[in-house]
């Protein structure tokens, strides 16, 4: 009579299967509200698991699918496919006006970034008001940056993983161009930044759902 074979045990150094650890970050995806990089899922996960493979794998899995995986800036999230995003508007649609001066700021911050306050009052041709930059930081959309290694050390700015994520962009660099924005109806005709004569009290600019910059 032959002994069975006593079973393996597992060491508690081995990562699990890949299958497994593509359920765990799964999971962590959809519990999160915010979008999560690799370094935390590093933290979170057991001993020896490579999140980035395991994303790679999700991502691919969710092709075709009601949602997505996608990048946002250094981190990733599930979002509603595109093309089934009217499904989640919602009956009424809320309207808040940014200034035409916040819009402007937002914009050269975003096409200009990193950028510092000296910066953009020089493109928009006029002082950039506290409360514009305070604004834009509440909303969360911009942040402060590295300072510059030039007198005075001036504070730059540059657009948020919440400004990327809020208008379904991977990075900065997926920005539409100007002509772009105006074949959509995002941009009008009137000047570009730059004109002196232009100040801070000017005429709000609409922001909707439909709009460039959205609430």
């Amino acid at each position: 009579m032959t002994d069975s074979p006593e079973p393996i045990e597992r060491s508690l150094f081995e990562a699990p299967p890949m299958a497994e650890q593509e359920r765990m970050v799964e999971a962590i995806l959809f519990a999160s509200t915010e979008p999560v990089t690799v370094a935390d899922l590093e933290q979170r996960l057991p001993h020896g698991c490579d999140p980035a493979e395991a994303l790679v794998h999700l991502r691919k899995r969710y092709e075709g699918r009601g949602v997505h995986l996608v990048r946002v800036g250094d981190a990733h999230a599930f979002r509603t496919a595109p093309d089934l995003g009217h499904l989640m508007r919602k009956e009424t649609v809320e309207q808040r006006k940014l200034s035409r001066a916040a819009i402007e700021t937002l914009a050269i911050i975003a096409y200009h970034q990193p950028v510092t306050r000296t910066e953009i009052e020089e493109i928009r041709g006029v002082a950039v008001s506290r409360g514009t930059v305070d604004q834009l930081l509440e909303l969360e959309w911009i942040r402060l940056g590295r300072r510059r290694m030039t007198p005075g050390r001036p504070v730059t700015f540059v657009v948020t993983e919440q400004f990327l994520d809020h208008f379904g962009l991977e990075s900065a660099r997926d920005l539409p161009g100007l002509k772009e924005l105006r074949a959509a109806g995002l941009l009008d005709s009137r000047p570009l930044p730059g004109s002196p004569s232009r100040g801070e009290d000017e005429d709000e600019a609409s922001v909707g759902q439909s709009e460039l910059f959205e609430d």
